[in-house]
């Protein structure tokens, strides 16, 4: 997951929330919680860069949190949030 290209689906919409953010797509009206701060500042960021690493490194998030953000784009990209490009 680390290497791949990903992107916000273009019909998605996020909502800053104290916790994160809600997204809501608006295709198949699904609704997530990215519970963290974090995770909106990757998924806003994505396009931007070639690889989920490289958004991860550019973001500054800490390597030890990696894998979790690799299992919850994972997570983001079945529910249709993040798409690859």
């Amino acid at each position: 997951m680390l290497d791949t290209a990903l992107e916000l689906h273009p019909q998605v919409a996020l909502r800053p929330e104290p916790f994160g953010a809600l997204a809501y797509h608006y295709g198949n009206r699904r609704l997530v919680f990215l519970k963290h701060v974090d995770m909106v500042r990757v998924a806003k960021d994505l396009g931007n860069h070639a690889t989920l690493q490289e958004t991860l490194e550019a973001c500054e998030i800490a390597p030890a949190r990696w894998p979790s953000f690799a299992k919850a784009f994972e997570s983001l990209q079945s529910s249709e949030v993040v798409r690859e490009r």
